[in-house]
């Protein structure tokens, strides 16, 4: 049965359409199959790529067509077909394409022709970018991806075998194809009706964003783009010679990276000579991840506007040891197209290094100039005067948007709309909007699919009844307790709005001097006041934001201490609003930021008699409020705190660790402190007011998703501001809040690109206690210290070997941290070395307190320890200074990851 079902479904699969149109494939004289050429048709929408055997299929209505056929390095082709009642086979053999020089040749001493070229396209690139005001356009997308290899397969090779049934196989590709019609309206909104959608994986839809990599614009996915105004800084160019094609002549122009790896492309890139725009590339590149990225586009004319009719994606790499390759190709035919009116006008570009232009532009006579009434007064201008009119054009824009009230903040509006039959669509359907024709293994593979579903189905019917019993069986699971959940932990879920929530206590076992060995435990109920609604426009199944009230608690068994203890809340949430009541009895360390974490606490004292966390009690009630208000610009978190604190001591003399080194010895849990003589305090009442506001100097920017906005990452400088106040007062004539005292802090931070892959970045603080009448060690403004040879979280604003709290301060202090980051210093001067990911790092943390001596680390360090497999890992060597004098040095094992 398994076997008929496979044979009736290839039948259908191959089974011609009845409709009417040409079909071919397109080789070299060599007879070599060229994958991926674009066929177009000429004064229609129509258009097709060739699969990767060089088949090409395009539907037609009857009638008289020109056809066009293209690929990179080969001459076109124009071919004139009359359609009838059938299809047509033309075969088409496509020659290289014949390349003259100019007459000025790049001779010794002399400039490259290619400089000249490049200037000019680049000059006219943001032109290129805002040409088209709105199009539609259908696109086809097929993705391929394949692993290749998974190491230690050994371990789950019983998954893999489970995965095998849903597709899934080292080797094999994995299918995604989708046929979209997308909206596009300047500068940036976006509407994608999602028509058809097939995965060889399963009917699952997924819904991607419209993909446009345009290389008008600076960067193409982080990248340097050969037309960004600072391309001459990262590339060498060289001329390769001129072909004449369709009445244009067009460049080829090769792209050297000064320096090749990531940020950077190199290849060949094909430029239109007077109109500086692009006809096709073929360019490379190599990701963050090491992943190398070939990419291919093919542009045609559009209502004489160049655009991206072919888009062709390979990226192939190696990971944590799993390696595996994919292939992205997209077809575009645009219809309703609309030029912007200020861009219809041509113009022309003059490179100011070959031949003075006729009139040259002040900046009073641009400042105010519409650009259409500039160009159509001029039709010649220099590559720099051209620049300033766009940036001009480009900011009376943004003013005329700010003046309708249009939100100049978002930098991308998308919506998606998935038509209901968008995965169930037939073949007849598919063969009628199919771009690139599907190979023989693809089709293999649906087969697969297909008869795996029917199969399926057949199987569900037999047994439908086990399979609702089941279904009912699992519902009641997700509500029923089991005994083993008290040690695996559990959320039982009792309705769409309230769930229920058991931290297993293997969870969190830590070990420290004071408590000796912890066992955390967790209870949390949620509850939604409104029932969650599915939010339709995330890829992932997510629901839309509903205030929720989560109440619960926290305890902790203290094997050392011999007791137990906890605490308890309820918290509000809604959107970017957060009230919380809190209370009970908790062990904390001084510095509330937990300088080094109890996981790492733990093994550095079992493992090596170090016992650096340092800890106090606390019994509190405290009231929270954070808010994000300004649309998220501004973060605002606000607490009032009543508290008794309890100095700690070691639970017991004479402590041993698992291995005893005879090099350390456990210290008491009372800090060592510079400013004081002994940093224990008395049991005392604390009425503690603590508010930080911080908020970027700059408008965030959104994206906008069917209506919902996603805040982008804000790079701009960002400023904090805290202030804490001790707030003394008495109950009759007893002292019932014994501190005293005004805390102030203020703050710079920033994090910018410095070239490809180079980024500094700083961190600037400064503080006082404007008031210290009662201030104890806990109130002590405490620094991000280190004394383990592993430094964890934040590389720019921790501390690499300052002692935890031998320099905290309830005084004054300045504390500033440099970090910058290289693509290219010492040993990435090498491209092997760079290739591999490597980046080098130099820092530098200074410290000023009235103790501190001038308190300085100068550290460099190799960030991408283990390329490849461990990229989050670096090593570093630190040299410590105070009062400008040499102290000693220091190394350090470096990472990004949290280690709770």
């Amino acid at each position: 049965m398994k076997y008929l079902l496979t044979f009736l479904l290839t039948l259908c699969l191959i089974q011609f359409s009845t409709a009417q149109g040409i079909r071919g494939t397109i080789k070299t004289a060599k007879g070599e199959v060229l994958p991926y050429a674009a066929i177009v048709v000429k004064g229609t929408s129509n258009g097709a790529v060739t699969n990767a055997e060089g088949r090409y299929e395009i539907p037609l209505k009857p009638g008289k067509y020109a056809i066009v056929f293209q690929y990179l390095g080969f001459q076109a082709q124009e071919k004139t077909v009359e359609i009838g009642s059938g299809w047509q086979t033309i075969d088409v053999t496509m020659e290289e394409q014949a390349f003259r020089l100019q007459e000025v040749q790049a001779r010794q001493g002399k400039e490259d022709p290619a400089y000249s070229i490049m200037r000019r396209a680049i000059a006219k690139a943001k032109y290129h970018e805002l040409q088209v005001m709105s199009y539609t356009a259908r696109a086809y997308t097929k993705t391929s991806f394949t692993v290749t290899d998974l190491p230690m397969q050994f371990m789950y090779r019983k998954q893999l075998k489970e995965a095998e049934k849903d597709g899934f196989k080292i080797g094999v590709p994995m299918l995604y194809e989708s046929v979209s019609e997308v909206t596009f309206r300047q500068p940036n909104t976006y509407r994608h009706r999602l028509m058809a959608t097939r995965s060889s994986m399963g009917d699952n839809v997924s819904v991607n964003d419209y993909f446009l990599s345009s290389f008008y614009r600076p960067e193409v996915n982080n990248a340097v783009s050969p037309l960004s105004p600072k391309a001459f800084a990262y590339y060498k160019f060289e001329y390769q010679g001129t072909f004449s094609e369709r009445g244009i002549d067009v460049s080829k122009i090769a792209v050297k990276p000064r320096a090749y790896g990531e940020g950077v492309f190199r290849g060949t890139i094909f430029i239109i000579e007077d109109t500086w725009a692009i006809h096709s590339l073929q360019l490379e590149t190599r990701n963050p991840l090491g992943f190398d990225i070939k990419i291919r586009q093919v542009y045609s004319p559009v209502q004489n506007v160049w655009l991206p009719v072919n888009q062709r994606y390979n990226l192939e790499g190696k990971i944590m040891g799993a390696a595996g390759n994919a292939q992205f190709v997209i077809s575009q035919t645009f219809s309703k197209l609309q030029v912007n009116p200020a861009f219809v006008e041509e113009v022309k570009i003059i490179d100011e290094k070959v031949e003075k232009p006729a009139v040259r532009l002040s900046n009073k006579d641009i400042k105010g100039q519409k650009l259409e009434d500039k160009i159509a007064q001029q039709k010649e201008y220099s590559a720099k005067d051209f620049k300033k009119l766009l940036k001009e054009y480009e900011k009376q824009e943004y003013q005329a948007k700010k003046e309708r009230n249009e939100e100049v903040e978002v930098a991308r509006n998308d919506s998606t709309v998935i038509d209901s039959l968008a995965s169930k669509r037939g073949n007849a359907f598919w063969d009628s909007l199919r771009t690139v024709p599907l190979t023989s293994a693809e089709i293999k593979s649906y087969v697969k699919r297909d008869s795996l579903q029917i199969v399926r189905k057949i199987e569900v019917r037999k047994d439908s009844t086990k399979a609702v019993k089941d279904s009912t069986r699992k519902q009641r699971s997700s509500k029923t307790f089991k005994p083993g959940q008290i040690i695996s932990g559990n959320t039982w879920t009792f309705s769409p709005r309230t769930a229920l929530t058991w931290a297993s206590p293997l969870e969190k076992i830590y070990y420290n001097t004071v408590e000796g060995y912890t066992v955390d435990l967790g209870l949390r109920l949620r509850y939604h006041l409104r029932k969650p609604q599915k939010d339709s426009t995330r890829r992932r199944v997510t629901y839309k934001p509903t205030p929720d009230l989560t109440g619960g608690g926290a305890g902790r068994y203290e094997f050392g201490m011999k007791r137990f203890i906890g605490t308890g809340g309820i918290t509000y949430n809604y959107k970017t609003t957060n009230v919380s009541l809190t209370g009970g009895r908790w062990v904390n360390q001084f510095n509330p930021n937990e300088p080094i974490s109890p996981f790492l606490n733990s093994l550095t004292s079992l493992l090596f008699e170090r016992n650096f966390a340092k800890f106090y009690q606390r019994d509190f009630l405290r009231l929270g409020v954070a808010a994000q208000p300004f649309k998220s610009r501004i973060n605002v978190t606000g607490s009032l705190e009543y508290a008794e604190r309890t100095e700690l001591a070691n639970y017991r003399e004479n402590l041993k660790p698992w291995i005893n080194w005879n090099q350390y010895s456990f210290t008491p849990n009372r800090p060592t402190n510079a400013e004081l003589v002994s940093a224990g305090f008395p049991e005392n009442q604390a009425l503690i007011f603590n508010i930080a506001v911080s908020g970027k100097l700059a408008a965030t920017k959104y994206r906008i998703r069917n209506g919902r906005r996603v805040a982008s990452r804000n790079n701009s400088p960002e400023l904090t501001l805290n202030y804490r106040k001790g707030i003394p007062f008495q109950s009759g004539v007893v002292e019932a809040s014994d501190v005293d005292y005004d805390f102030l802090q203020a703050g710079l931070s920033h994090s910018f690109e410095t070239g490809i892959r180079s980024r500094l970045s700083y961190n600037v603080s400064a503080g006082a206690f404007l008031n210290d009448k009662a201030v104890f060690f806990p109130d002590f403004k405490h620094f991000q210290g280190n004394e383990f040879f592993l430094q964890q979280g934040d590389p720019t604003a921790i501390f690499r070997m300052l002692p935890y709290y031998q320099y905290s301060t309830g005084n004054r202090f300045v504390e500033g941290h440099v970090l910058m980051e290289y693509r290219k210093f010492l040993i990435t001067q090498l491209t092997l070395v760079r290739l591999t990911g490597l980046k080098e790092n130099l820092f530098v943390h200074y410290l000023g307190t009235p103790s501190s001596r001038n308190y300085t680390e100068v550290g460099y360090a190799l960030d991408g320890l283990i390329p490849g497999i461990f990229p989050f890992f670096r090593i570093e060597v630190i040299s410590q200074w105070q009062d400008w004098q040499y102290q000693k040095l220091g190394f350090r094992i470096g990472t990004t990851l949290k280690f709770r």
